[in-house]
């Protein structure tokens, strides 16, 4: 019986792997045909999406392991798209773009995506909109490249002063049996049949680099960049801070350190909103107004 059961296993394993490496090979041509276009950093591709036109040019810049930054900003993209220019950047590792050799440092992904922008003719000054771990890089770019950003709309973002709490973070038991569900297949029949051609490339992108080294790579970096932030002033720009009351809740220092880069702003926010982490899904409507509001307020700063 046992014996039956390890076959059959083995078996259905082994159908799984096959369909997913037939279903991979024809997906191959969503990299031929990106929505936006490529450009060429460091002999890698890059892919950044935009639409719109405006004074004012607005950066998406994703969350750790996003499949798709593309496909998770879209909305907001369009939503926006009639008052400003609006970009997403999709840096190594994520969506479209290639993965690339070495470490992910934050100092290498902030270099790499101002060049990518400029190879792509998109002109700063830029109102970043980061999500997540992508508020450190924003940060960052604020601090060393204060002529080209003119605000920040951080959308509960990773902060310098949560360093001690990143530090003690240990190994993440979800990402090898993240890799095994997908090296097997597994993954993609638990993500189901695609609804439309942007679940299709969602679905094509997670099952075949979701989980890869530039990912693992940057999460290392955490510490570092919150130490090079440290190391300066916090930027002055016009900034809104949202903050979700779901990590709120779990870290007081959460809030307090929103609140300090709030205060450090010539014209900051601090927002709390009643939701999870993706703060810009659960609240797209109100984010998307409250950045047409932003926009239009900066000049007056």
């Amino acid at each position: 019986m046992m014996k039956k059961a390890f076959i059959l296993v083995v078996t259905v394993m082994a159908a799984l792997f096959i369909f997913n490496e037939l279903w991979m090979k024809k997906e191959e041509a969503i990299w031929l045909d990106p929505p936006g276009r490529y450009v060429e950093v460091d002999g890698h591709k890059m892919h950044i999406y935009s639409e719109g036109e405006g004074e004012h040019t607005i950066v998406f810049m994703s969350a750790w392991g996003d499949t798709s930054p593309y496909a998770n900003f879209l909305p907001l993209c369009k939503d926006l798209s009639a008052y400003a220019k609006v970009v997403i950047i999709e840096r190594f590792g994520y969506g479209l773009s290639d993965t690339v050799d070495g470490e992910r440092t934050f100092d290498k992904i902030l270099e790499e995506d101002r060049e990518g922008l400029a190879k792509a003719g998109i002109k700063g000054p830029f109102v970043l909109c980061p999500h997540s771990i992508s508020g450190l890089e924003a940060t960052l770019w604020a601090q060393r490249y204060p002529s080209e950003v003119e605000g920040i709309v951080a959308m509960d973002t990773s902060i310098a002063s949560m360093r001690d709490v990143y530090e003690k973070q240990g190994f993440n038991i979800q990402i090898p049996i993240f890799i095994f569900l997908q090296k097997t297949g597994i993954l993609r029949v638990i993500n189901g049949i695609p609804k439309n051609e942007t679940d299709k490339m969602v679905t094509a992108i997670s099952c075949r680099n979701e989980v890869n080294k530039n990912v693992i790579s940057e999460n290392k970096h955490i510490v570092e960049a919150c130490d090079e932030i440290d190391k300066n002033l916090l930027p002055t720009v016009p900034t809104i801070q949202y903050v979700s009351k779901q990590a709120g809740d779990a870290y007081p220092k959460w809030i307090t350190g929103h609140q300090a880069i709030a205060d450090a702003s010539v014209d900051g926010k601090c927002i709390m909103l009643d939701c999870g982490h993706y703060v810009y899904k659960f609240e797209e409507k109100r984010i998307a107004g409250d950045i047409k509001e932003f926009i239009e307020s900066i000049n007056s700063v």
